[in-house]
């Protein structure tokens, strides 16, 4: 086990308060900074970080940032274009020796959900058969979180958002970015939680290593957005793995892998108790229907799961 992994497991079972970021205009119990600290651990301060307009955007205030590497802020849509800029003015560089292998940098794409499942596909798309030489991080609270919590692409089905507070909430179903993005056969994608650091560190660890197109799909638990107490940011992240609501895996040479199968899952009405975006499906009264549909898509995909 490397350095950063026995960090990362000591870490493991602490509460969110000190996992999270301090210092900053981020929503308490953020989970998205949760792993984005986690990450950035990982990865240290050879990076530039190119930054989608979302909640990620309230980390940096002109001309601070609380990374110690650099920033470029861009438009939702833009942020692989940006980033295909920097890489390949750090190559010329190189090539005109200009710096050296040792002061290069570490390209890094940071959106949200809304950028990555929607406004931004088409330029990540180009990215990906580009071939280009970065990692990209979504951070998926699973709606627009930083303009009120609208859904997305990422939203999944039944829950309640600003723009579908219907009986039965949401009505469409969340994007499986992972397999659309594993159709461009990039080098590596990757699903991860802040609440399952040591699993986080390994794929970071891993996708540091390698180079090409390096995609990483975060689940961000959000108070704000899915409407519960903060402190509970951990123990939901948990229950998204443990019920098999959001299955830890990766994509690599051609082949998708589960890195934590959850042999025993927990009933997913666990996981949706907890959240006020999914209320409507215990009370005034129980939702059973809509309850068997939510588990049962969950069954689904865990049949045949080694």
């Amino acid at each position: 086990m490397s350095e950063v992994q026995e960090r990362f497991h000591r870490m493991k079972d602490l509460p969110s308060t000190h996992l999270l970021g301090t210092g900053t205009a981020m929503c308490s119990g953020c989970g998205g900074l949760e792993a984005l600290h986690e990450i950035y651990d990982v990865l240290g301060e050879k990076t530039v970080f190119v930054n989608a307009a979302g909640c990620m955007t309230l980390l940096s205030v002109y001309p601070f940032t609380p990374f110690r590497g650099s920033w470029l802020y861009t438009a939702m849509a833009s942020a692989t274009a940006g980033a295909q800029g920097i890489r390949d003015a750090l190559d010329i560089l190189k090539q005109k020796k200009q710096i050296t292998e040792e002061e290069d940098l570490e390209v890094v794409t940071l959106t949200g959900d809304g950028a990555a499942y929607g406004m931004g596909m088409a330029s990540t798309s180009g990215a990906m058969e580009r071939d280009l030489d970065f990692i990209y991080i979504c951070y998926d609270n699973e709606g627009y979180g930083n303009t009120g919590q609208q859904y997305s692409g990422a939203t999944p089905h039944a829950a309640k958002t600003a723009t579908s507070k219907g009986a039965r909430g949401f009505a469409g179903y969340k994007k499986d970015l992972f397999s659309i993005w594993t159709a461009h056969k990039p080098t590596y994608v990757a699903t991860v939680i802040g609440s399952e650091p040591l699993d986080l560190a390994r794929k970071i660890e891993k996708a540091r290593n390698l180079t090409g197109p390096r995609m990483i799909i975060a689940l961000a638990p959000c108070p704000t957005g899915w409407d519960y107490d903060p402190k509970l940011t951990v123990e939901i992240g948990k229950l998204a793995v443990k019920t098999g609501i959001w299955p830890l895996k990766e994509y690599i040479d051609g082949e998708v892998v589960h890195t934590k199968v959850p042999r025993q899952r927990v009933p997913v009405e666990e996981y949706l108790k907890l959240q006020g975006r999914f209320r409507h499906l215990f009370e005034p009264e129980r939702n059973d229907a809509l309850l068997e549909e939510l588990q049962a898509k969950v069954d689904n995909y865990w049949e045949g799961v080694s």
